[in-house]
C-alpha cells in the first residue's frame, strides 16, 4: 500500500464535507467545553452508517457465541474498526486536524472500553453492556491511570477490591480519564486485596464494569487542559463501591498466567499508540494545508512569503514529516491485513516518531504565521496545543523509548 485507494478517497471527501458542515462551525464551543462531543459524534456515526453496521455486527457475533457448537478459540472479526480498516484511520486523521478531542473521546468509548468488555466479558456481560456502547448511545470510559502510577500503570496501581461475601468492595481513584465526567459505563482496573502478604505491585489485577450513578461512585468535573479540550477528561473516585460478581469481567478471578492483566492492557496500548500516528497525520495535514494557504496569501516586501527560502524550508520539512508518518500508517495497515500487526515495541516507535513530527510541524506552522499564529482565530495555535498532548497521551514519549529499546534487546 503506497496511497489511499479510490474508495478511501471517496470516504475521505465525504468526511471532509461532513466536518465542514457539522463540526467546524462548532469548534469554538467544543474547545471551550461548552459543548460535549457526544451528540456530534453520534450524528457522524449515523450519517455514515457506522452505528448500524456496528450494531448488526455485534448481533451476529453474540448469536455465534450463543450457538452451542461455537468454538471460543475462534475469534470473531469484532465488527470492523480495526487497524486493517483504512476507513478507521481516515476518520481519525480527518477529525484530528479539526478537533482532536472528538477522536480521543470516541476512541476510548468505542475502542478501549468496548474491546476490553468484548475480550474479557462473558456472553451475558457482552449482551448487557455492548449494544449501547458500540453505537455511542452510551459513553464509555477506560480507567487505569492513577495519580501516583502514571506510566507505571499496572505496577503502581493502588485502587483495590476486597472480597465481601459474594461481592467485592472497590476503593481508590483514577485520574486523566477520558470521558470520565460524562461516562455511562466505566471499565475499571483494580488490584485484588486477598489478605495475603503479596506485595502490592505483584497482586492480581481484575477488571470491573461500573455504571453511572452507582452508590460510592463520583465522577469529577472536566479538567482545564492545554489542548485536546473537546475531550472531557477527569477523575473518578470509588468510595467503597459494592460490586457483584456479575460486574467482574469474565466472572472469574482466574486470569491464567497473566495475573496482572498486562497482556490485555498491552493490546490496548498497541492499538492506541498506532492510533496516535493517525492523529498525528491529521494534525500534520491540517497544519501544512493552513501553512500553504497562508504562504500564498500573506505578502511581505511586495511579494508572497512563499517566495522566501526559509518559508519554503518549513513547508518542505512539513512534507517530509507527512510522507514519513503516512508511510508508517500504510505499512501498519498492510501488515495487519496480512495477519502480522505491529508489536507493542513497533507501535511505540510509531507513536514516538509521529507525535514528535506532529508537534514540530504544528509549532513551525505557528512560526510561519508569525504574530497571527499566536492568535486563536488562525487555528494553528490550537493544532500546536493539541499536538503536544500526543507526546504525553497513550504513554509519555519517554516510556515509548523504553518499550522500543526493550523490544530491540529481546530480539
Amino acid at each position: 500500500m503506497f496511497e489511499w485507494s479510490d474508495e478511501d478517497e471517496m470516504v475521505r471527501d465525504a468526511l471532509r464535507a461532513f466536518i465542514d458542515k457539522e463540526i467546524r462551525p462548532h469548534v469554538d464551543e467544543l474547545e471551550s467545553g461548552q459543548l460535549p462531543p457526544y451528540d456530534i459524534t453520534r450524528k457522524l456515526l449515523a450519517t455514515f452508517g457506522v452505528d448500524a453496521m456496528a450494531r448488526d455486527s455485534l448481533e451476529k457475533e453474540l448469536a455465534r457465541e450463543a450457538d452451542p457448537d461455537h468454538d471460543p478459540s475462534k475469534k470473531s472479526g469484532g465488527g470492523g474498526g480495526g487497524l486493517g480498516d483504512s476507513m478507521f484511520l481516515i476518520l481519525n486523521s480527518e477529525l484530528a486536524g479539526v478537533s482532536l478531542g472528538l477522536v480521543a473521546s470516541m476512541g476510548v468509548s468505542m475502542g478501549l472500553t468496548v474491546s476490553t468488555i468484548r475480550g474479557k466479558g462473558t456472553l451475558a456481560q457482552k449482551k448487557r453492556w455492548l449494544p449501547e456502547l458500540v453505537t455511542m448511545e452510551k459513553v464509555g470510559a477506560w480507567a487505569i491511570t492513577e495519580p501516583d502510577s502514571g506510566s507505571d500503570a499496572l505496577g503502581g496501581m493502588k485502587t483495590s477490591v476486597k472480597r465481601d461475601g459474594d461481592d467485592y468492595i472497590l476503593k481508590g481513584n483514577k485520574t486523566f480519564i477520558t470521558n470520565g465526567p460524562y461516562a455511562d459505563t466505566i471499565v475499571v482496573f483494580a488490584k485484588l486485596d486477598d489478605g495475603s502478604d503479596t506485595p502490592m505491585r505483584d497482586r492480581k489485577v481484575l477488571s470491573f464494569v461500573l455504571d453511572k450513578g452507582m452508590p460510592g461512585l463520583t465522577q469529577g468535573k472536566a479538567f482545564k487542559k492545554m489542548g485536546m479540550n473537546s475531550s472531557p477528561t477527569g477523575e473518578l473516585f470509588f468510595d467503597d463501591i459494592r460490586v457483584g460478581k456479575d460486574r467482574l469481567l469474565g466472572e472469574t478471578e482466574d486470569t491464567g498466567s497473566d495475573s496482572r492483566g498486562s497482556e490485555g492492557a498491552k493490546a490496548g496500548f498497541t492499538a492506541e499508540r498506532i492510533g496516535i500516528a493517525a492523529l498525528s497525520l491529521g494534525i500534520i495535514n491540517e497544519a501544512q494545508r493552513l501553512s500553504i494557504d497562508y504562504a500564498k496569501s500573506r505578502t511581505l516586501w511586495g511579494q508572497e512569503i512563499g517566495n522566501f527560502q526559509l518559508i519554503q524550508l518549513k513547508l518542505a520539512e512539513m512534507e517530509i514529516a507527512r510522507i514519513n508518518v503516512q508511510n508508517m500508517l500504510f505499512n501498519a495497515v498492510e501488515r495487519s491485513r496480512a495477519g502480522k500487526p505491529p508489536s507493542l515495541a513497533e507501535a511505540s516507535a510509531m507513536k514516538l516518531y509521529s507525535s514528535r513530527a506532529a508537534t514540530d510541524v504544528a509549532m513551525e506552522a505557528v512560526q510561519l504565521f508569525g504574530g497571527n499564529g499566536y492568535m486563536a482565530e488562525y487555528k494553528v495555535e490550537q493544532l500546536a496545543r493539541d499536538a503536544k498532548s500526543l507526546m504525553i497521551y497513550a504513554g509519555s514519549n519517554e516510556i515509548q523509548v523504553t518499550h522500543v529499546a526493550k523490544g530491540l534487546l529481546r530480539s
